[in-house]
């Protein structure tokens, strides 16, 4: 399956009956970081849980790397961000392309940094603040 780069958010979501009509819920994240507007029209993709690709419904079949969105970031790249939260472990996070999550160890929340990619995983990556308040 080919991912446009026009992808806003990913998320998965139940399909739920409303009245006369189907919902299909927003993250709450997706507005709060800004990815999405209320009021906004969007074109939506929905994929289905079910595969006919044995690649995909086999648990240890290996990566698809074209299947799979890939990190928007790459291991030493500069980016500039915005700390919008602390994680449980008390790290700064920030968010990129389709609410893809950086971690960057020893800032606040509404410090805006110039980070250095050091780790990328296919759902987060950490960064290491380079330069403050850009």
């Amino acid at each position: 399956m080919e991912i446009s780069d026009k992808l806003l958010c990913l998320f998965n979501a139940d399909v739920r009956t409303e009245d006369d009509r189907y919902v299909v819920e927003i993250p709450r994240r997706e507005v709060e970081t800004g990815t999405v507007e209320p009021g906004e029209t969007y074109r939506v993709a929905l994929i289905s849980r079910e595969s006919n690709d044995p690649a995909e419904s086999e648990p240890n079949a290996g990566p698809t790397p074209t299947n799979e969105p890939q990190p928007p970031v790459e291991a030493g790249e500069l980016r500039y961000v915005e700390i919008e939260d602390i994680g449980k472990q008390g790290d700064g996070i920030a968010r990129v392309e389709r609410g893809y999550v950086i971690i960057v160890p020893g800032t606040e929340v509404g410090e805006r940094v110039k980070v250095e990619i050091t780790e990328v995983k296919s759902n987060f990556a950490v960064g290491e603040v380079v330069e403050d308040d850009f």
